[in-house]
C-alpha cells in the first residue's frame, strides 16, 4: 500500500520569487558578525537565529490575503510561528538583510542596514501581486552593528498594530502580517534611565511593495565633511545606476516606458517620489501623526510610512508635539515634518548625484511645499465638509481652526470629528443657541486651565534658547532686538504671552473666553457652509453629502499611545486578547466606537483587568501624559 503523499501547507506553497536579489550585487561572505559590506546591496544571512517555543500573539487578516493567506490557514499550521518568525526557512525564500546608509538626526551616519530585519524573499501571483517579506528581530545580520537583532514584545506590539491601523486609515504603510512572542529574553533599558529589565523577544512579518528607502542611495556617498563617514560603496556609481534602474522599471514602469532619455527618466523619477512624499507627508499631518523618527533611512522610495518606532498621535492639537521623549531639541516635531521631508529629499538628490541635473532636481524641490501645501488644503477641506467649492480663503478658516484648537488645548482627532455635528446654517437661527450643544461638546474635549499652564510651563521649561533671549532682554537689550524677531522665537514669546494669560486667569473666565472663540470660529465656518449651496442646488443631497465626506475622513479612532499602552501591559502578563481587540477597532476607524469594556465590565473578551476604564474614542485619561516613548 503507498503511502499518502505529503501536502505542503499554505505557508509551504508560497509562490516566491525574489526577483531583487537577481537583480543587484549581493555580498555572499559567510563571515560572522557585523561587518562593513562594500559593493553590495544585499548581505545573505546564512544561519537562523530560532526563538525559543515562539506563539502567535496576533495575526491581521487584510495582510495575510496580501499573500494569499487565511489566518485559519496559517494558525492551523502547526509550524506556523516558526515560519512566521524567521526560526525555520520558509520554501523558497533566501534570507537576506539589505544594505543602507542614512542621514541621522541630521548627520550622515555611514553604512546602517538591516540590522534587526531579515529579507525572506518576494511573493508574487496574479491574484494579488507582489509583496516583499521580511522579519523584524530575527537575530543578528552584518549591519547589526552592538545590537543584537532581536525586537521585544513592547516594540513589536506598536509596529504590528499601527502599521495596520495606518492603512485602515487609508495612509500609505507598510503593512503587518503576524506578531510572535516567545520565552527567549533579552536586557533593555525601556525608558533611557540606566534601569534595565528583561523582555520577552519578538517578530513582526512584515509586507511591503519593497523595502527600500532614500538611505539605500546613500550607500555610494564619498566622505562627509561633517561626521567624516563615507557610504559602504562610496564611488560605485555602476551599482547606483543598477538600483536606479531596478527601482525604476519595477516600481515606476510607465515613467520608465515615457522616458528614452536617461536623465530625463531620473528627473521624472524623482518628481514622483517628491509627489508621494509631499502626499504621505500632508495625510500624517491631517490625522495629527508624528512620525518621531524621520532620518533618510525611515524614508521609503514608494512614499509608504515606514519604521514605526517612537511614533505618536497627537492628542491635544500643539505644533510642537514631539513623539520622540529622546529628541531634546524637536527636529522631528509635529510642525516640522514638511519641511524635514524635503530636507530629506534633498539628501536623496544629493544621493543620485549625476544621475540628476543639479538644476532640474532643484527645481523639483521648490515644488515641494506647494505640492504638500495643496494635497494639505485639499485633505482639510474635506475634513471641514467643504466639497463643492473651493475659495481662497479656506486656508485662513483651517488656520484660524488649528490656532483655536490649539489656544483651548482641544483634542485633534475628537475635534474633528465633532464638527461634524455643527447644524447646517438656516436663515434667522440665533448663533449662540444653534450650536451652543456643539460647543459644549468641543470643550469637554479641551484642557482645564490646569492642563494648559501645566503644557504651557513644561513647554517654556523645555526650550533653553527662549530662556537665553529672555536672559539678554535683561542684560542685552540690543541683541535682544535682533534675535527676538526671528519667526521662531515670535512664536516661544507668543507661547510665553499665553502662559502669562493663564497665569492671570481663572477656570470660569476660561471656560468663559474658550465658548466665545469656538462660537466665533464655528459662526465663520456656518457662513463657509452655507456658501456650498447656491440656488440651484439640491440642499439635503449636499449636506447628506457633507457627513458622509466628513465621517469618511475624519476618523473616530486612532493608536493613541495610552491605548497601545494598555494592550503592551496586558500582553506582558500573558493575555494578548486586548490586542486583538484593539486590531479590530482600528481596523474600522471610522465607524461607531468600541469601548474597552462593555457594560458587564468585559466586553467581546475577557479583559485583563487594567486600570483603563474608557471609551477608544474618549478624551484620554490623565496618565496618558505619562506615557514615554523613546
Amino acid at each position: 500500500m503507498e503511502s499518502a503523499k505529503c501536502v505542503p501547507s499554505a505557508l509551504g506553497r508560497l509562490p516566491f520569487n525574489n526577483t531583487v536579489l537577481k537583480k543587484l550585487p549581493i555580498d555572499d561572505s559567510d563571515q560572522p558578525g557585523s561587518r562593513v559590506v562594500p559593493e553590495a546591496c544585499f548581505s545573505r544571512i546564512r544561519a537562523l537565529q530560532p526563538l525559543v517555543r515562539p506563539v502567535f500573539v496576533a495575526l491581521s487578516q487584510s495582510a495575510l490575503s496580501l499573500l494569499g493567506l487565511s489566518a485559519q490557514e496559517v494558525l492551523s499550521d502547526p509550524l506556523g510561528p516558526e515560519y512566521m518568525s524567521g526560526s525555520r526557512l520558509l520554501p523558497g525564500s533566501e534570507p537576506a538583510a539589505h544594505c543602507y546608509s542614512g542621514h541621522q538626526f541630521g548627520l550622515f551616519a555611514g553604512q546602517l542596514g538591516d540590522g534587526a530585519v531579515m529579507y525572506l524573499g518576494e511573493v508574487e501571483s496574479c491574484a494579488h501581486g507582489r509583496w516583499e517579506v521580511q522579519v523584524k528581530g530575527a537575530g543578528v545580520t552584518p549591519y547589526s552593528r552592538d545590537g543584537d537583532g532581536r525586537k521585544v514584545l513592547r516594540s513589536s506590539i506598536r509596529e504590528f498594530l499601527c502599521s495596520e491601523a495606518m492603512a485602515a486609515l487609508g495612509i500609505p504603510s507598510t503593512r503587518a502580517a503576524s506578531l510572535v512572542t516567545s520565552d527567549l529574553y533579552v536586557s533593555r533599558d525601556p525608558l533611557n534611565n540606566g534601569q534595565r529589565i528583561l523582555e520577552r523577544c519578538s517578530v513582526v512579518l512584515r509586507v511591503a511593495p519593497t523595502f527600500i528607502r532614500f538611505g539605500s542611495f546613500e550607500i555610494f556617498l564619498g566622505r562627509d565633511e561633517f561626521s567624516g563617514l563615507q557610504g559602504p560603496s562610496a564611488g560605485r556609481d555602476d551599482i547606483r545606476a543598477q538600483l536606479l534602474d531596478y527601482i525604476g522599471g519595477t516600481f515606476y514602469p510607465q515613467i520608465q516606458q515615457a522616458h528614452s532619455i536617461r536623465k530625463d527618466r531620473n528627473l521624472a523619477f524623482f518628481r514622483a517620489v517628491m509627489t508621494q512624499t509631499a502626499r504621505l507627508v500632508a495625510q500624517w499631518q491631517c490625522v495629527g501623526f508624528c512620525h518621531g523618527v524621520l532620518n533618510t533611512d525611515n524614508m521609503s522610495i514608494l512614499g509608504l510610512t515606514l519604521d514605526y518606532g517612537p511614533f505618536g498621535f497627537m492628542e491635544r492639537f500643539d505644533p510642537d508635539f514631539v513623539s520622540n521623549a529622546s529628541d531634546k531639541k524637536r527636529r522631528y516635531s509635529y510642525q516640522a515634518q514638511p519641511s524635514v521631508c524635503r530636507w530629506n529629499l534633498a539628501r536623496l538628490a544629493e544621493a543620485l548625484g549625476s544621475e540628476l541635473d543639479p538644476a532640474e532636481a532643484g527645481a523639483v524641490l521648490d515644488e515641494f511645499m506647494p505640492t504638500y501645501k495643496a494635497f494639505y488644503l485639499s485633505i482639510m477641506r474635506k475634513k471641514l465638509g467643504l466639497v463643492r467649492i473651493e475659495e481662497v480663503e479656506d486656508r485662513e478658516l483651517v488656520s484660524d481652526l488649528l490656532r483655536v484648537m490649539h489656544n483651548t488645548g482641544a483634542d485633534f482627532t475628537n475635534t474633528f470629528r465633532l464638527l461634524g455635528r455643527v447644524p447646517w446654517p438656516e436663515e434667522g437661527d440665533s448663533e449662540r443657541a444653534t450650536v451652543g450643544s456643539v460647543v459644549d461638546l468641543i470643550l469637554e474635549q479641551c484642557a482645564s486651565i490646569e492642563e494648559l499652564k501645566q503644557f504651557g510651563s513644561q513647554s517654556y521649561q523645555d526650550n533653553l534658547e527662549l530662556a537665553m533671549i529672555l536672559s539678554l532682554a535683561q542684560t542685552n537689550p540690543l541683541m535682544y532686538g535682533m534675535v527676538a524677531d526671528s519667526p521662531g522665537m515670535t512664536e516661544q514669546l507668543e507661547l510665553l504671552g499665553r502662559l502669562k494669560e493663564l497665569v492671570e486667569t481663572n477656570q470660569d473666565d476660561l471656560k468663559r473666553k474658550q465658548r466665545d472663540d469656538w462660537i466665533h470660529w464655528i459662526g465663520r465656518y456656518r457662513m463657509r457652509l452655507g456658501r456650498e449651496c447656491d440656488s440651484t442646488s439640491d440642499l439635503p443631497v449636499i449636506i447628506k453629502e457633507r457627513l458622509k465626506v466628513m465621517n469618511g475622513i475624519n476618523p473616530r479612532v486612532v493608536l493613541r499611545n495610552y491605548i497601545a499602552q494598555n494592550a503592551i501591559q496586558a500582553a506582558e502578563k500573558g493575555d494578548f486578547s486586548e490586542i486583538v481587540r484593539v486590531l479590530k477597532v482600528l481596523k474600522k476607524p471610522y465607524s461607531d466606537p468600541e469601548t474597552l469594556f462593555g457594560p458587564d465590565g468585559c466586553g467581546e473578551m475577557e479583559h485583563s483587568g487594567a486600570e483603563l476604564d474608557v471609551a477608544y474614542d474618549g478624551k484620554p485619561p490623565a496618565w496618558a501624559q505619562t506615557v514615554c516613548v523613546t
